[in-house]
């Protein structure tokens, strides 16, 4: 029985989909004299709401213009859009205000796009001790965060200190590539005050009434007590499952106008930390073991806020000013 529901059920999306809601969006144009996009364009403020819903149209789009529209080059947005415009039958010059709409979403979504790819190159190009650039990087990393203490060796147990598990952090970058290493870097040098004061509190003791001395005389196993490099690339890893899932498209069609760049994704990755930080404090673990547990809720979290289109995490990147907003 639940076998046959679940058919007719599939039957009727389908009728629903190729013939009922074709054909009603053809009375809908007839009476409002305008086409899907434009009535899109009309009733939606610029950003997430409006880009979602013209993403959504063009993808299903029985015409393979529009579909193609999606993969457009950059360079071939403002042609591509003429020919949509050409297509639907909209006359630019007393419609104006229709091409200028459409191709800033378009500029979103293919720009969306070239920042998953770029992102992906990031992510799957391993560290390289011999590359000089890579080493310029990482030691830039260690003098950001700790500028008060010299570094004694390229290979040396202070890079515990950042929290990294070993003696050598290539090994710890496996994951997540050259990926982590960007992010690291730049919430440490673009958000400088809020990063060391994530790495200072991290090496704290859980129970703050407590001295450090006292804290390790009693042998309590806890601090506040996270590995801050290890988790800035585990954090590194949730920001790339949003993005390449399309979670992250709420944000950045909100707080991009135009196409959204690395430097975007980077602002939501020092957001993600500077969060997590206080979400960790906020579930109080017994320690390190109940990590995936925390980071598993926390991401459910940012998902659920994800689903209102008129989301945005951290629209005005500043150091002071990281949180939700709705918009």
């Amino acid at each position: 029985m639940k076998n046959f529901l679940r058919v007719v059920t599939q039957f009727f999306v389908f009728l629903y989909c190729k013939c009922l809601w074709r054909g009603l969006k053809f009375v809908i144009r007839k009476v409002t004299g305008r086409c899907e996009l434009q009535r899109i364009c009309h009733n939606n403020k610029p950003g997430a709401r409006r880009t979602l819903k013209i993403e959504s149209s063009l993808r299903y789009s029985k015409n393979e213009l529009c579909q193609s529209a999606l993969s457009a080059h950059p360079d071939r947005v403002e042609k591509t859009i003429d020919d949509i415009m050409t297509l639907k039958k909209v006359n630019p010059d007393t419609n104006p205000q229709l091409g200028i709409s459409l191709q800033a979403s378009l500029f979103q979504i293919v720009g969306y796009r070239g920042l998953v790819a770029e992102v992906e190159k990031l992510r799957r190009e391993p560290y390289d001790c011999e590359n000089p650039d890579h080493e310029q990087m990482l030691m830039k990393l260690w003098k950001t965060l700790r500028p008060d203490s010299p570094l004694t060796g390229r290979i040396s147990k202070q890079w515990c200190e950042i929290g990294f598990q070993g003696n050598d952090p290539k090994t710890d970058f496996r994951g997540m590539g050259l990926l982590g290493l960007h992010n690291l870097l730049y919430f440490a040098e673009h958000d400088k005050a809020t990063a060391l004061q994530v790495l200072h509190d991290s090496l704290q003791p859980k129970h703050s009434k407590m001295s450090k001395a006292e804290w390790e005389q009693k042998n309590f196993d806890k601090a506040i007590g996270y590995s801050f490099a290890i988790v800035g690339i585990n954090i590194t890893d949730l920001a790339y499952s949003l993005l390449v899932s399309g979670a992250l498209k709420t944000h950045l069609y909100n707080v991009a106008p135009e196409m959204p760049s690395l430097s975007h994704f980077q602002q939501t990755f020092c957001y993600l930390m500077q969060e997590f930080h206080r979400f960790w404090i906020e579930e109080d673990p017994c320690d390190i073991m109940e990590f995936n547990r925390v980071r598993s809720k926390f991401h459910r979290r940012v998902l659920r806020q994800l689903k209102n289109p008129d989301m945005a995490l951290c629209p005005h990147f500043a150091a002071s000013d990281l949180h939700l907003v709705n918009l």
